[in-house]
């Protein structure tokens, strides 16, 4: 970034969140200069101008916030729509012909986008002609539901909107419900090894590496939904890491001790399978910590315990404009780690309403028209449930991630060091099933696409319909489900999209197509879990999902 965007360290050390507003606040004040802020000032009159003649041809299209009649009816609302789609516009006007850092980029947009949003007409309720309307057809019932809905979240969720019931669910009742058993447990993990569905089995277990950001269990959602439920139908014997939820007491946890962790829990499943190798899979988070897993276990030689790798939504190279880079200003890292020294962790509420801010209409407006203006409960929904059970990250693996994404350091061999050992992506000679998704906010698909070009072995890469979980809850079953395949990676990925093939279905298929001849041949599954070495301790879920 450039200097005069940046502030002194002792600054922020002392007032993180005030260094963190001025950082914002400076680089919007660079943006705007007095010549756009003329030209957008002239053009968002005369559509005033427009608006209040009726002479406007601003249209509302589906945004669902105006999808009331009364928007294009009522001369009121209508009005007072077109009026806010001009300023949207002319927020929009101000950023579209800047060319400087895309980082730079991200921050300001993210912030445009956050005054857009709050600033909807459809957030008040009389301005919002749905809400009025139901308030009149309630007798008024719905105003003080959404009185009380709102009282209750300033209680109990930080004055932040529900986005769902989570009284509807119950982790081992309708979620987590798949069978199984804990065979491993250290400080750090669970080990939860499920029951085969099937006679035969592959030989070569595959190992579920989940990111420590949120619970383990979206890969094992209700009936249907699950991707554990699905792999133990094609044949694939299946463990899940369960990860702890940290404390302040586990602050100096880093991405070390995740990554010992981990190697227990190899060899660990490799004899209760009594096998030399297992496959393993790293989603999002959890393919960061498996990639230093196995550029560690490289180093010391030990790289034969890992036969085939899977990515699921990962991104080791942060170069690509992503929301995610609005993070990477030097202030706001320096703000990040600071607030998590002192608690010890970060906080898991504070991370999901940080990430919640990055789709501010859909993730956090939305529930507020429904929950108060609305006055109805939050929407039953596994995903959102999963999503509001959010874990804590310890301090140190915290200031580890902030420092992989600050500096890129994953893509520059040796740039970033586990155990006291210099990490290299190239090292890496696995064959590696690489995945995203088209419509991924947190970890583009383009960037996804680049850990194809850095690992050592050779990949396949499968580009998903959907969002970033959206894309992994996502069975064969689903009729909107697709998938596009192409030829071997190159260094472009939009040549890889234009040269891929569109596949009905799901990327679950795909995978496991690409693992079955990656996983040994078949023999007779066994009817008991465990070993005599590593017994069934708890049946799954087990017990650190629940703390």
């Amino acid at each position: 970034m450039n200097d005069k965007h940046k502030l002194d360290a002792s600054q922020t050390d002392s007032d993180p969140t005030k260094a963190a507003a001025q950082n914002i606040s400076g680089l919007i004040s660079h943006y705007l200069n007095f010549k756009m802020l003329r030209k957008q000032g002239v053009q968002l009159a005369k559509e005033e101008f427009k608006i209040l003649k009726g002479e406007s041809e601003l249209q509302f299209g589906r945004d669902p916030r105006f999808s009331d009649e009364s928007w294009n009816n009522n001369k009121v609302f209508n009005r007072l729509g077109q009026s806010y789609l001009a300023f949207c516009q002319a927020v929009d006007g101000l950023l579209e012909n800047e060319t400087g850092n895309w980082l730079d980029q991200e921050r300001v947009k993210f912030t445009a986008e956050l005054v857009k949003a709050t600033l909807s007409p459809s957030n008040l309720i009389l301005s919002n002609p749905a809400a009025l309307k139901h308030a009149k057809n309630t007798r008024g019932k719905s105003l003080v539901r959404g009185i009380r809905n709102f009282v209750g979240d300033l209680k109990h969720n930080g004055g932040i909107p529900s986005s769902v019931d989570r009284s509807a669910y119950e982790v081992g009742g309708n979620l987590a419900r798949s069978k199984g058993a804990v065979i491993y447990r250290n400080e750090h993990l669970e080990i939860i090894q499920y029951q085969a569905q099937t006679s035969q089995v592959y030989r070569i277990p595959v190992l579920m590496m989940t990111p420590q950001i949120n619970r383990y269990y979206f890969l094992d959602l209700a009936p249907g939904r699950s991707m554990v439920e699905y792999m133990l139908s094609q044949g694939y014997q299946v463990f899940m890491v369960s990860w702890r939820n940290p404390t302040a007491k586990n602050s100096d946890w880093n991405l070390g001790n995740y990554c010992q962790a981990l190697s227990c829990a190899i060899d660990a499943v490799a004899q209760v399978c009594g096998v030399k190798q297992v496959n393993t899979f790293g989603f999002c988070a959890g393919g960061i910590t498996m990639s230093a897993l196995l550029s560690y276990l490289q180093s010391k030689g030990e790289a034969h315990k890992i036969n085939a790798i899977s990515y699921a939504v990962t991104l080791l190279d942060f170069s690509k404009p992503a929301m995610i880079g609005i993070f990477r200003a030097h202030t706001l890292l320096s703000a990040a780690k600071m607030l998590s020294r002192k608690k010890g962790v970060l906080d898991g509420k504070v991370l999901s309403n940080m990430f919640s801010l990055l789709r501010p209409n859909d993730l956090v407006f939305n529930y507020w028209v429904n929950n108060y203006l609305m006055g109805n409960p939050p929407p039953n929904f596994d995903i959102l449930a999963w999503n509001a059970d959010s874990t804590n990250l310890p301090a140190g693996l915290h200031e580890d991630f902030l420092s992989i994404l600050e500096s890129n350091a994953l893509v520059r061999g040796g740039a970033f060091s586990v155990l006291d050992t210099p990490l290299d992506m190239a090292t890496i000679t696995q064959d590696a099933f690489v995945l995203g998704a088209v419509n991924d906010h947190l970890t583009p698909w383009t960037g996804c696409y680049q850990t194809t070009q850095l690992l050592g072995g050779n990949c396949e890469f499968i580009l998903s319909s959907a969002g970033h979980i959206a894309a992994l809850v996502n069975p064969p079953s689903n009729p909107k489900s697709q998938y596009w395949t192409g030829p071997t990676p190159g260094a472009d990925a939009e040549a890889w999209r234009a040269a891929a093939s569109a596949n009905k279905g799901s990327w679950w298929e795909a995978w496991a197509k690409w693992a079955s001849s990656r996983s040994g041949d078949k023999r007779r599954a066994k009817t008991c879990l465990g070993s005599k070495k590593y017994p069934a301790l708890d049946a799954a879920p087990g017990k650190y999902v629940f703390e």
